[in-house]
C-alpha cells in the first residue's frame, strides 16, 4: 500500500514537472512569436512610411517596388505566424496591387536633375534621413538576395547623388549667407568644406563639375572682398594716424 502511494506521488510529481515544462515551453514559443510578429509589423510600417515619403524625391517606381516587396514579405510572414490578425489579407492584396503598378511604371523614371531641396531646414533634414534609411534598406535587401546587384547599384547611386546634392547645396547656402553678412572667414570654411566633399566623392558628375566652378568663383570673390576690406582698413588707420600727428604737432596756442 505504501509503495502504491509513493508510486502515485512520484507519478504526480513527474506529471507536474512535465506540465510545468510544457507550459514554460509554450510561453517561450508565444513570446518568441510575439517578438517575430512585432518585428514584421515594424518592417511593414517602416516600408510603407518610406513609400509615402518618396513624394519628396524624384519619382522612382523601382524604389516603390523594392519597399512594397519588403512590406509584402513581412506581411506574408506575419500571416504565417498569426493568421487571425484583422485586415492583414486586405493589406497583402493592396501591396500586391502596388507592386504590379510599380512594375508597369518601371520604365518611367523621375528626372534627378529637377530635384529641388526644400527651403525649410527641418524638411531638408527629413529628406536626408529618408535617403539614408533607403540606402540602408536596399543594401540589406541586396544582401538577402531580394534585390539584384544591378538594380541595387543604380538606385544606390541615385540616392547617393541626391544625398551629395543636399550636403553641397546646404553648405553653399550657409556660405552665401555668411558672405552676405561679411563673415568671410565662416563663408570660406563652408565653401572649402563643400569643395573637399566633392573632391572625395568617387563619381565625378556634371553636377560636381558645375558646383566646383561656382564655389571656386565664390572663394575668389571672398579673396577680393578681403583685399578691399583690408585696403579700406589700412587707409582708415593711416588717416587716423595722420590726424593724431596733426594734433600732436599743431602750433601750440598762447594763453
Amino acid at each position: 500500500m505504501i509503495a502504491i502511494i509513493i508510486g502515485l506521488l512520484i507519478t504526480l510529481v513527474v506529471l507536474v514537472v512535465v506540465v510545468s515544462a510544457f507550459q514554460q515551453h509554450k510561453e517561450k514559443q508565444d513570446a518568441e512569436k510575439r517578438v517575430k510578429v512585432a518585428k514584421q509589423k515594424a518592417i511593414m510600417d517602416e516600408s510603407e512610411e518610406l513609400i509615402l515619403n518618396l513624394v519628396n524625391l524624384p519619382s522612382s517606381p523601382k524604389l516603390t517596388r523594392i519597399l512594397a516587396n519588403r512590406s509584402l514579405t513581412a506581411a506574408t510572414t506575419m500571416r504565417e505566424l498569426k493568421p487571425e490578425v484583422k485586415g492583414l489579407e486586405d493589406r497583402i492584396n493592396a501591396l500586391k496591387a502596388q507592386i504590379k503598378a510599380a512594375e508597369e511604371l518601371t520604365t518611367s523614371q523621375g528626372n534627378d536633375e529637377n530635384f529641388v531641396l526644400p527651403e525649410n531646414e527641418q524638411q531638408v533634414l527629413a529628406v536626408l534621413q529618408c535617403i539614408k534609411k533607403l540606402r540602408v534598406i536596399i543594401k540589406s535587401e541586396q544582401k538577402k538576395g531580394a534585390l539584384d546587384p544591378q538594380t541595387f547599384t543604380q538606385e544606390d547611386q541615385r540616392l547617393d547623388a541626391m544625398q551629395l546634392k543636399i550636403n553641397i547645396e546646404s553648405l553653399m547656402k550657409r556660405g552665401i549667407q555668411a558672405q552676405n553678412k561679411e563673415m568671410f572667414g565662416s563663408a570660406r570654411q563652408y565653401f572649402e568644406k563643400a569643395l573637399q566633399t566633392m573632391a572625395n566623392h568617387p563619381i565625378k558628375t556634371d553636377y560636381i563639375n558645375t558646383k566646383t566652378s561656382e564655389i571656386e568663383q565664390q572663394l575668389e570673390d571672398i579673396t577680393d572682398s578681403l583685399k578691399t576690406t583690408n585696403a579700406s582698413d589700412a587707409a582708415k588707420r593711416a588717416k587716423e594716424e595722420e590726424n593724431e600727428l596733426d594734433i600732436l604737432f599743431q602750433p601750440k596756442k598762447k594763453w
